[in-house]
């Protein structure tokens, strides 16, 4: 590639860093420039720019150096990260296990006999451990319960506190301070309640992500075997997938870097050890 047209390409790049390679090729042809979409990828990849996430990181390098003033596009391609790094799971705070848990209500469907199926999900934010429970309503005591029952004796056992539950604005999590049982069983265990953001429910990403993992791998397997008449045998079958998912399924997550969610919690754990006796021992 001529130097003038790989200096063209990197111009348009920071100036329009939302440009997938064809459309920034066929941008270049209106102003005479030609350049394959397969030459800005090889352009990209010698100036490390051939992701979306590199070419903002590039600009914002280049704006805090230069003092440059953002264009319209390049705002907007900043926005738009940043909406998606509010709702990627791996882009959660979360420091250590039990810092932060997710919580949402997922809907089955319909048993004969039975009613409608809600599970309540409950997962680690650091560690992707998982919990599910089956109801045959949704309500706050159901929310509650999960947490009572499954999630916060399984952080006592290991010794790690929760500190915090993310839920969306469902009326089974949200409700008075004073008469809302999950409301009230959030302040009884001292466990902070964060909120998503009015008419976001995607930003509760991990537990949409479990949620299209369990019905893929469970849901839709498992009824094609088996044809259920009670909650009790499907919470069973349910079970043995989760012990599955959290202790042989491995994770490509940004924390869990391959491991199963067990050993990412275990390792977790350490972490959260060591950072209460640093903590200790500063106070002291």
């Amino acid at each position: 590639v001529a130097p003038e047209i790989e200096d063209a390409v990197v111009k348009k790049t920071y100036d329009y860093p939302a440009y997938g390679q064809v459309r920034l090729s066929n941008e270049l042809k209106k102003e005479g420039i030609l350049v394959s979409s397969g030459g800005v990828r090889s352009i990209w990849q010698r100036h490390d720019l051939e992701t979306f996430k590199k070419r903002l990181r590039a600009l914002e390098e280049k704006a805090a150096k230069e003092g440059i003033v953002y264009t319209e596009a390049q705002l907007q391609a900043l926005e738009t990260a940043k909406r998606e790094r509010e709702n990627d799971p791996d882009e959660i705070e979360t420091q250590h296990p039990g810092y932060l848990i997710s919580q949402d209500t997922f809907y089955v469907g319909y048993l004969k006999g039975v009613g409608r199926i809600y599970q309540q999900t409950v997962v680690d934010t650091y560690a992707s451990v998982a919990f599910a429970k089956l109801y045959t309503s949704k309500v706050p005591v159901t929310a509650a319960d999960i947490l009572n029952d499954r999630v916060v004796p399984f952080f006592e056992e290991e010794n790690i506190p929760v500190l915090r539950v993310l839920t969306d604005r469902g009326t089974e999590f949200c409700g008075s301070p004073d008469r809302h049982p999950y409301q009230l069983y959030l302040q009884l265990n001292d466990i902070d309640h964060s909120k998503t953001k009015v008419k976001s429910p995607q930003t509760n990403g991990i537990c949409e992500r479990f949620h299209q993992t369990v019905l893929n791998e469970f849901y839709r397997v498992t009824f094609r075997k088996k044809i259920y008449s009670d909650i009790e045998t499907l919470q069973r079958d349910l079970d043995e997938y989760i012990v599955e998912y959290n202790t042989e399924r491995t994770h490509q997550g940004k924390r869990c870097k391959g491991r199963t969610p067990m050993e990412t919690f275990i390792d977790g754990k350490k972490l959260f050890n060591e950072k209460n006796i640093r903590e200790t021992m500063t106070a002291a």
